[in-house]
């Protein structure tokens, strides 16, 4: 699959900080759970699963290296 480039520029780090911000004063358990829900939320809005599974397999490459 091709991953696209960025997307999201110019405001990729407005995301990253919206993120943090919602993370903030978390526990670590409730972070992890937030994440999840967001994962759930996106994969929801993509809503394809050969495109989410190609996802997978490309964010597990990186955790490979």
């Amino acid at each position: 699959m091709k991953i696209f480039p960025d997307r999201l520029s110019p405001q990729q780090d407005d995301f990253y900080n919206a993120l943090m911000d919602a993370h903030e004063g978390l526990s670590e358990t409730d972070s992890h759970a937030l994440n999840a829900r967001l994962i759930l939320l996106m994969a929801n809005q993509i809503g394809d699963l050969d495109v989410l599974r190609d996802l997978l397999t490309t964010a597990r490459a990186y955790a490979d290296v």
